[in-house]
């Protein structure tokens, strides 16, 4: 009987990793057909994680997940894998929202779909089961999109605010207006670098997992995870008033030095160092804890069907969206080729310099003018008019490096700056300082003029997702500010006079 019963068990054994095999050769069709699809998102991915400061930590997630899998092997042996056709559903639906990305031309929300085909492709060729085991890595994935530049110029106002106080603590004189500080030995300006949302992004992502691996009571996880991102932010504060406060004592020179020996991956592993030295006595997961049980997985309710035909649906729901894609292209519409300024009456075109050049970015754009406009009131302006017949990637009215402020350039966005309610306001400085404030217009098809970048987002969407009207036009009317010219004034008088915006939207793209 014995022998009997362990012939019975060792041919379950075989029949299991019989089972394992034929789904695991299943999981890599449909992940390969997902990479092999989806390649330019891949490398798009990886080319970020490699070249941006910001998301480097992205380049540890994978290695991470596959930490987090080794944890759980012995306990997901035990489990008999099964396809699942909800798993399928999520699929569709990171095909779905990479659709909605590649329509609205945001990169991050085609990632995010890119993780989430990848995630229903574990969901729906392992079972499940498997996926109950496997809940935590396969969420913690989403770490490996590069998310959170949005809090960047949030970040660069409230880094400057905690250096001020810090700085009035001390008594040293300073000037704050928006994102520069003027102290009497310099001026010192808080970069998108010095922001500190690199550190709090990555702050993010090592906080969570630590949540995960050494605590159990959920309480303790918020707590810690709070603690662990509101002190990022103070200590990027405390390191720019540090680094001007040196300024002060010493020279611009060497606070220079200070601060390129503090910022960096250093400076941000002694603070992961601090948190988890507080945190270490609260800790309430006991090291090599078991992560699940598989004991405690219902394994019932599952339909057997098989594995070839599931790969078969699966790759039927990958082609959906790229498919979809091409239709929407091919139904763009031409621009007319006649394009330049408007004659604004009272206005004439001025060959006066700029105080420091400007020429913001729009790369890909079908048409590009820019001119100076003055009047007999001693105004003058710039205008600017970018036309896209159909966006696309690289090529959008709005998105990183997009707009008045081109990153490759001297000039760095400072601050909001007043502006009609259908457009957006900024204020952006050069080298001297040059200060410029920029009224700017953006309009989709016959959709309403905004000075939303969501706006025109949403607008990009609907019209590719509809293969509808995709021309589209960016309108920027700006001015240098300065004690003998105010920008606001000259902005709105040009405004006034040019009339209606949207009538020079609509004669840039050839609405009517």
């Amino acid at each position: 009987m014995r022998a009997l019963a362990g012939h019975l068990m060792d041919a379950g054994r075989i029949d299991l990793r019989d089972t394992w095999t034929r789904h695991l050769a299943g999981l890599l069709a449909v992940a390969a057909a997902i990479l092999i699809l989806f390649a330019h998102d891949v490398f798009d991915l990886v080319t970020i994680w490699w070249t941006s400061s910001t998301f480097s930590h992205c380049l540890f997630v994978p290695l991470l997940i596959g930490w987090l899998v080794q944890q759980r092997r012995a306990a997901l042996r035990m489990i008999d894998p099964t396809v699942w056709m909800p798993g399928l559903a999520w699929v569709a639906a990171g095909n779905f929202a990479w659709l909605v990305g590649d329509a609205a031309g945001v990169g991050m929300i085609r990632h995010f779909g890119l993780v989430m085909m990848i995630q229903g492709a574990v969901l729906g060729m392992l079972g499940p089961a498997v996926g109950r085991g496997l809940v935590f890595p396969l969420c913690y994935a989403f770490f490996m999109v590069p998310f959170g530049a949005e809090i960047v110029p949030p970040l660069q106002l409230l880094t400057a605010k905690i250096a001020m106080a810090l700085l009035g603590m001390v008594g040293v004189p300073a000037h704050i207006e928006g994102i520069f500080i003027t102290i009497p030995s310099g001026y010192f300006e808080v970069a998108e670098a010095c922001s500190g949302a690199k550190f709090v992004i990555a702050m993010a992502a090592y906080g969570v997992l630590v949540c995960h691996v050494c605590f159990r009571s959920w309480t303790r996880r918020a707590l810690f995870l709070a603690s662990a991102l509101g002190l990022s932010v103070l200590a990027n504060g405390v390191r720019a008033f540090a680094t001007i406060y040196v300024a002060h004592k010493t020279s611009v020179d060497a606070a220079v030095g200070f601060d390129h020996v503090v910022y960096g991956w250093l400076f941000f592993g002694l603070v992961m160092a601090a948190v988890m030295a507080t945190a270490w006595p609260f800790f309430d997961r006991k090291p090599g804890e078991v992560p699940f049980d598989p004991r405690n997985i219902p394994l019932a309710g599952v339909v057997a069907r098989p594995v070839s035909s599931t790969v078969g649906m699966a790759l039927a729901l990958l082609l959906a969206g790229p498919a979809w894609s091409m239709v929407s292209a091919v139904r763009s519409q031409p621009l007319p080729v006649a394009f330049g300024l408007p004659t604004i009456t009272g206005w004439q075109r001025s060959a006066m310099p700029q105080a420091y050049p400007w020429k913001p970015r729009f790369d890909g754009a079908d048409g590009f003018v820019q001119g100076r406009f003055a009047d007999a009131r001693g105004h003058v302006v710039d205008v600017v008019i970018a036309r896209y017949a159909r966006q696309g990637e690289g090529r959008e009215l709005v998105g990183f490096g997009q707009g008045a402020a081109d990153p490759d350039s001297e000039w760095v966005w400072s601050s909001p700056a007043s502006a009609p309610g259908q457009a957006r306001g900024e204020q952006i400085t050069a080298p001297g300082p040059v200060v410029r404030h920029v009224v700017s217009f953006y309009r989709v098809g016959r959709g309403p003029l905004t000075g939303s970048a969501a706006q025109v987002k949403l607008a990009t969407l609907r019209a590719r997702l509809l293969a509808d009207d995709q021309r589209a036009v960016a309108i920027l009317v700006s001015a240098e500010d300065s004690e003998r010219h105010n920008a606001d004034a000259a902005i709105g008088a040009f405004l006034h006079d040019a009339g209606r915006v949207e009538d020079l939207a609509d004669a840039a793209i050839a609405i009517r």
